[in-house]
């Protein structure tokens, strides 16, 4: 996997590059905003550790920027640890955000579980719902919805599949976080209410009465099962 980190304080940069290097991964590093954007447009990369306070442009834009052509998957970086703070770097596309101080081994080992999650997807088989409506492509991690490419973020993708490869289970929001994020997320339960949001925002014809995902009041999420 390639890796792009985007960091103003070269010395974690640089340490966190060295870690990841260590795992055999491909990592480049900028030290602003227009520069990683521009390593992002060049490069393929599968993996962004973006820091949101930079000089120049901001995280927050760059991470607006990515997700207007790209599925890529977002660890955002910031001080910042309020919840509010939270749900507005999901909003924005982001998959991770991880609060500093934040160990470069626990990076490591976040893109590490990411790797072996899309290798194990990889070995799963399309998913056809209501029809033909609903297509879920695990492989190429594609989903098309009525007829149309849908963009979802790498989470997104990844709660969306885990609900419909076991279509009628209900799922806990505590659940989900651990099957998706994995169990040493540092996160909060409503992360998953976010993504739920948005997936339905994309896939469904009418939100208000969502037909693919289910709400099961004062405990999770479903996969409606009769479209199977």
């Amino acid at each position: 996997m390639n890796i792009l980190i985007i960091e103003d304080e070269k010395r974690v940069a640089d340490i966190v590059a060295k870690y990841l290097e260590n795992e055999k991964y491909r990592v480049f590093t900028c030290y602003s905003g227009e520069e990683g954007l521009k390593v992002f447009l060049d490069e393929k990369i599968d993996v962004v550790l973006l820091d949101l306070m930079l000089p120049g442009m901001q995280g927050e834009e760059i991470c607006k920027k990515m997700r207007e052509i790209s599925n890529v998957y977002i660890f955002m970086i910031s001080a910042k640890g309020t919840l509010d703070n939270k749900v507005g770097g999901f909003n924005l596309g982001a998959d991770e955000y991880l609060v500093k101080p934040i160990s470069p081994r626990e990076i490591v080992a976040r893109v590490n579980a990411l790797k072996t999650r899309k290798e194990r997807e990889n070995n799963e088989e399309l998913c056809i719902f209501d029809k033909g409506n609903l297509k879920i492509y695990p492989e190429t991690r594609m989903v098309i919805s009525y007829g149309k490419d849908i963009v979802l973020t790498p989470n997104e993708f990844d709660i969306l599949y885990h609900l419909a490869k076991s279509p009628g289970r209900v799922f806990s929001r505590e659940q989900l976080i651990d099957a998706v994020m994995g169990i040493d997320f540092d996160g909060f339960d409503r992360t998953i209410d976010v993504h739920i949001k948005n997936i339905r925002k994309k896939i469904e014809l009418d939100t208000k009465s969502p037909k693919f995902i289910k709400t099961v009041t004062g405990i999770g999420y479903k996969f409606d099962r009769s479209l199977t």
